[in-house]
């Protein structure tokens, strides 16, 4: 079977080049296009040195169609407007879309229905075996045990909760069977009374170069159970895009998740 091509948008950034390198360091998978946005200093520059490894003959572009030409797939850790765009050409052409983007809300996933799509707040094992381990703990304990999530970032992370902390906060709902929408609490400040009894709390750090810091914690009457996860490379969450790409190939339509992807759904 011949590779399976894929195409990197937001080539440029810190996350595009890692991919470029996870592409290359994988078997059965190659670079067959590279995006950014109009205006980046990167355009033109082979793809190949800009992630370090040697030329591919691949210039960066900021056209879509021709980042696209030819290719399987389509490897998006970018931002919800691009995501949304990336995923309306997917379906229009039958590309598998793996999706690292966070920030997104159900309704974007509506295109994914008309292609193969793998979307995750986090493609790393360890952390999809977190969020089993999260979900399994909310449906034993039950209501007597408050759920909290805290993550940390980089200074420079736009978003938060963190589509991490929304994938274990997601999985904690599941467990306890309720919708995390309306159990949800975030930004405390001031007087804000006592907790309300189910609510699923999530707090926020930023700051340094954290790549990604994660712990929920279960809190009963008397004591405590905390379950954690700390990424120190951002190579991980690459890996997983590329295991979910290779899965992905003559998968139906329809939007995944890594849950699938890792045998662990349900």
């Amino acid at each position: 079977m011949d590779d399976l091509r894929l195409a990197v948008v937001g080539a440029g950034g810190r996350m595009g080049r890692t991919l470029l390198r996870a592409i290359a360091d994988c078997p059965g998978v190659c670079v067959g296009g590279a995006l950014e946005r109009p205006g980046s200093a990167v355009l033109g520059q082979d793809a190949g040195a800009l992630a370090g490894l040697p030329p591919l003959g691949l210039p960066i572009t900021d056209n879509m169609a021709r980042a696209f030409d030819g290719v399987d797939g389509i490897v998006d850790f970018t931002a919800p407007e691009a995501t949304r765009a990336f995923a309306a050409y997917a379906a229009n052409n039958r590309l598998i879309h793996i999706i690292g983007t966070t920030g997104l809300a159900a309704e974007d996933f509506a295109a994914g229905q008309h292609t193969t799509s793998v979307r995750s707040g986090n493609m790393s094992l360890g952390v999809n075996l977190l969020a089993a381990l999260v979900k399994q703990a909310a449906k034993a304990l039950g209501e007597d045990f408050d759920i909290e999530i805290v993550e940390m970032h980089h200074r420079n992370k736009v978003d938060a909760p963190s589509g991490t902390a929304l994938l274990l906060g997601e999985a904690a709902a599941e467990g306890r069977g309720i919708d995390l929408k309306s159990h949800s609490a975030r930004g405390r400040d001031g007087i804000t009374g006592a907790r309300r009894a189910g609510d699923i709390g999530f707090a926020t750090l930023r700051g340094g170069t954290v790549i990604g810091d994660h712990a929920v914690t279960f809190a009963g009457a008397g004591e405590r159970i905390e379950l954690a996860h700390r990424a120190e490379d951002r190579s991980l969450f690459a890996t997983g895009a590329m295991k979910a790409a290779l899965w992905a190939r003559g998968k139906p339509p329809g939007v995944y998740s890594m849950a699938d992807v890792l045998g662990m759904a349900g």
